[in-house]
């Protein structure tokens, strides 16, 4: 499975903090059920061997869905696991050296918040980009936000999709129409929801309308 602008949509990265007495898993369900093109698994403390787990359920899942299934940072847990990709930040391993671990067959995306960082990385083999912090976030410290205009000359610089990442809600989306951008990238918006399937319905028509993929 490849990606394109269309699975780029509305690309949901996990985040356990607002479980809220449900499992990852059947938050995970409840946001493919309510749309959302693409998954990426994040786990900071996880120990392996239950990321391991975790991970091989929720890619089953993806399958079934037909949604492309990305494990942030860890290329070994996204190789065991079956994953259709892997995604590495600017402190991570390059993307040509994920490339060769990796071959053809794996989507590779790469965090850029420079129009520097986001050719050097095409250049490299990504297969798309998260640009970002848009907003502020309070899912990463030490952030700080990316311009408008830096987000759409990132656009403007490569072939590939960009998606636009941090802080993006129901209340702020609309603000990035015009930038280029692919596709959004959401965190609490999705999983801080009280009805997770609800808000990924309502996040992918308003995705829909800044990228022009309607569904």
């Amino acid at each position: 499975m490849r990606c394109d602008k269309s699975t780029m949509q509305l690309y949901a990265v996990t985040d356990r903090t607002w479980l809220g007495g449900h499992t990852l898993y059947e938050q995970v369900e409840n946001a493919l059920q309510g749309g959302v093109t693409c998954v990426q698994l994040r786990e900071k403390n996880l120990p392996e061997e239950e990321f391991l787990a975790e991970a091989i359920a929720i890619c089953r899942l993806c399958k079934q869905y037909g949604v492309p299934f990305i494990i942030n940072d860890n290329l070994d847990i996204a190789q065991k696991c079956g994953a259709n990709g892997v995604h590495v930040g600017q402190d991570d391993m390059r993307p040509d050296e994920v490339r060769r671990r990796v071959g053809d067959g794996m989507i590779i995306g790469v965090t850029a918040h420079t129009v520097e960082e986001a050719v050097e990385a095409q250049k490299l083999g990504a297969d798309y980009l998260g640009a970002g912090a848009v907003f502020q976030t309070g899912t990463k410290s030490n952030t700080v936000a990316l311009s408008y205009d830096t987000l759409r000359d990132i656009c403007a610089s490569v072939q590939i999709p960009v998606v636009a990442i941090g802080g993006i809600s129901r209340t702020n989306l609309m603000s990035l129409a015009g930038s280029g951008v692919s596709g959004v990238a959401v965190v609490s918006a999705v999983f801080a929801a009280q009805d997770v399937r609800a808000a990924s319905e309502e996040l992918l028509e308003l995705s829909g309308k800044i990228t022009g993929h309607i569904l």
